[in-house]
Order: C-alpha cells, then structure tokens, then sequence
C-alpha cells in the first residue's frame, strides 16, 4: 500500500471486505469445481472413455499425462493474469478467468468419446484441457488479491484462508456431482458433472461483477505508479522470493496430486475399495477441509505465517509411508481416515497459510504477478506428479509414490526455514501501535511502514 493510506482504513480493512472475500471463495469454488473435477473423472473414468481400453495401465498413464497438461499451462496463465492485474486491475481478471473457465468445462462433458471418433476423441481432450489450465492459472492471483487487499491488517490469514477455503468446497462440489452421478452408467457418470458446470458459472459471474476493485491497485492507478512491465520488474527484484513460494507450494499441490489425485486411480486399480467409498472419503476430508483451511489460515493471524507452514511440511514428510500402509488394509475406516489426514492436515494446513504470506512477499505494484508466478509454476511440477508416481507404482510398488510424497515434504520444510517471516512478533507489535493510532482521527500512517 502507498503511504497516503490511513492507519483507520488499513486497519478495518474496507467496508466490503467480507463480501469481497464470499466473491472470491465462490469464484475458486467454481474454478476448482471445474479444474479438480476433471482429475476426478482422469482418475476413474478417461482411461477407458477417450483412449484404447486394450491396455489399461497405458490408459490411465494417458489420462494422467492429458491432467498433466492442464496444470503445465497454468503458469501462462498465472503469468498473463498476473499482468494483467497489476497493469488494468484486480477484477476484470477474476471476471474473465472464470467464463473462460465455464465454457470449457462445459464443452468437456460434451466431448465424443474413443469410441466415436477414434483418437481425435483425446485430442479435443487436449485442446479443452489447455483452455482450462489457462483459466485456472489467471484465478487465483486475482481472487486472493482482492481478498487479501480488501481486509484488515490483523485478520488477512483469515480472509485469505476464507478464499482459499473455496478449492475444498469445490473438491466437495465436483465430487458430490460425480458420486450422486454414478447410477446414471458410464456414458453419463461423466459427463453431468461436467454440464452441471454451466449453473455454477451464472452464479459466479453475477457475484463477482458486484464486487469492488482493490483498493490498493485504485491508490497505485491515482498515483500514476503502477508498473509498466510487473513481469520483468518482479523476476529483477523478486526472483529469490519466486523461487521459495514456488518450493513451499510443491509440497502442497504435488502433495495433493500423490495422495487424492494417484491415490483415487490406486485404490481402484488395486481393488481396495469401490468408487463409491472413495468418492465418499474424499468428500468427507474435503467437508472438513472448508473450515480447515479457514481455520489454519486464522492461526498464522495469531503465531505467524512460518510456523504454520513448518508444522505442515513436517507433517508431510513423516506421513508418506504411513498414508499407503493404511490404504493397504484396505479397510473403509482407514481408507476414511488417511483421506482425512491426507487433505484436512497436509494439504489444508499448507493452502491456508499461502494466500497471506505469498502476498506479503511482494509489493503492491508487482504483487499479483509475483504471487501468481511462483503459484502456478509449482503446477508444472504437480500436474505431471500423478503420471510420475503411477510410473514409480509401475517399477518398485506403493513405496515408490510414498517416498515421492515424503520427498515433496522435505523440499517444503527447507523451503519454509529459509523464506522470511511476515507476519512475525515485531511485525504484529507495529501492527497493534498503528491500530492505537488508528483510534485517533486524521492519522496518516507513516510512509515506512508496508502492507508486507
């Protein structure tokens, strides 16, 4: 924020700061309802509906290698939403991210399958697979942006986790769709999910047009200091910090992609459990995943960013093995419960921390560029993670995507000890005098004091 803003106004953060934050979280809801449902459907059901039936371990490589591809574009699009956010604004990226999204999840459940019209089935595949990856990586710099420019100084691990508590309820959404779908048989099971998609995105884009610009892109706009270039003025000054917001968000995506996306293809193909437990255990992590994510994202308010997320990676790196002996009794409860650790600990703890602290890493000027960058290139590494750790079960067994997962773990928590504290004791302590200031009228905070 420039140093014209008012400790008051910083402080209470805007008067539309919650209804800022409800947008967004219904945006990434939609978003990820749309994104993460296609994983779902990859794992339980592409294999055999766009690529040849006649090898199926080929096929389920095939369909991870077609999610792959959307999330390997996501950094283009993080890099041309970020852009375009730091140069015309927050708002008309969220707006045009999520109806570019809804187009192609739509076409998806209107694609002809294998049977029909040969391999040009999964090249359509591709092509809609691409637009989405586009899409998905313009949301989230936009959504957690506005958030996170919106609210208070003392509650933006809050209100970010709020957002951010939208991608489980996404993952609940796509995955109540897909469950509630299975009797229709496997030509529809599929496809509705996807169609259902077209409500979802006329709620979105009525809500989101309502919702305010940030103010501290309208301050950097009147002031006549917003960046020319934000892409290669964050890689000139920010590139340190790039570099560790894109390790610390490995952990978490490529987390998620080893222990939800491989361990749903793992659980069938091993025949450890039916499609119908499966989808159930990961609705009910993603349930308990709505306020987890709100919650951990809270927490950071109180202790700090740092710990949190080193509480997390550390989790992460000690859970691998113990995640795949449980999936190996092959026993509703723990398949339950490991859903359960898996996303409403590992994941959730790390997804609530990232909106706040990626932030608080950058200046305002580069903000959504720099945040969004180091989000979405993790992607590239995430979305082929599934592919990998099939090929890993292929060579040396269940260890394999274990120790992968562990490994993810490990790059986190070097990654979180050596990425600086923002929100740390000192920080909240002049925080707390600008809000004692703030009780004053016509205080203007002091030009030394950032958003960061």
């Amino acid at each position: 924020m420039s140093g014209l803003e008012t400790p008051r106004a910083a402080v209470h953060g805007t008067p539309a700061r919650r209804r800022v934050a409800i947008g967004s979280s219904v945006g990434a809801t939609i978003e990820t309802y749309d994104f993460i449902g296609f994983g779902t459907a990859a794992a339980l059901y592409f294999n055999e509906v766009f690529f040849p039936s006649s090898d199926p371990l080929s096929g389920t490589l095939l369909s991870f290698a077609t999610l792959g591809i959307g999330f390997a574009v996501r950094p283009l699009g993080g890099i041309v939403g970020g852009y375009l956010g730091d140069r015309i604004g927050r708002k008309p990226v969220l707006v045009g991210s999520l109806l570019l999204m809804g187009v192609a999840t739509v076409l998806i459940g209107l694609l002809p399958t294998y049977q029909m019209i040969g391999i040009w089935a999964a090249v359509l595949l591709v092509a809609v697979r691409v637009v989405q990856g586009l899409a998905f990586g313009a949301e989230w710099g936009g959504a957690i942006l506005m958030t996170f420019e919106h609210a208070p100084w003392r509650k933006r691990g809050l209100y970010t986790g709020i957002t951010q508590a939208g991608f489980p309820l996404g993952l609940l959404l796509a995955n109540t769709a897909f469950l509630v779908s299975v009797p229709l048989g496997d030509q529809w099971a599929w496809r509705v999910p996807f169609l259902l998609s077209a409500v979802l995105i006329v709620v979105g884009i009525i809500i989101r047009l309502k919702v305010e610009e940030s103010p501290e892109f309208e301050e950097l706009k009147a002031e006549g200091d917003v960046s020319h270039n934000p892409l290669l003025e964050v890689l000139r000054t920010g590139w340190r910090d790039i570099l560790r917001a894109f390790c610390l968000r490995i952990t978490e995506t490529a987390g998620y992609a080893i222990s939800v996306t491989f361990v749903l293809s793992y659980l069938s193909s091993e025949d450890l459990a039916d499609r119908s437990l499966t989808l159930f255990s990961l609705m009910l992590a993603a349930g308990i995943g709505i306020f987890a994510t709100t919650a951990w994202g809270a927490l950071t308010d109180r202790v700090g960013r740092r710990p949190v997320y080193l509480f997390g990676t550390a989790i992460t790196v000690a859970w691998g093995v113990p995640l795949f002996l449980m999936l190996n009794t092959g026993a509703a409860f723990a398949i339950v419960l490991a859903f359960v650790i898996s996303y409403a600990i590992c994941q959730n703890c790390l997804a609530g921390v990232q909106g706040a602290w990626f932030s608080e890493l950058f200046a305002a000027r580069t903000r959504t560029t720099g945040a969004s960058l180091a989000y979405q290139l993790s992607a590239v590494v995430s979305g082929f993670t599934p592919l990998i750790a099939t090929a890993l079960f292929a060579g040396v067994g269940w260890i394999g995507p274990a120790l992968l997962f562990t490994g993810y773990g490990l790059l986190g928590l070097f990654a979180a000890v050596l990425t600086p504290e923002t929100w740390g004791a000192a920080k909240r302590a002049e925080i707390a005098a600008l809000e004692r200031a703030a009780a004053a009228p016509d205080v203007v905070r002091p030009n030394s004091v950032t958003s960061a």
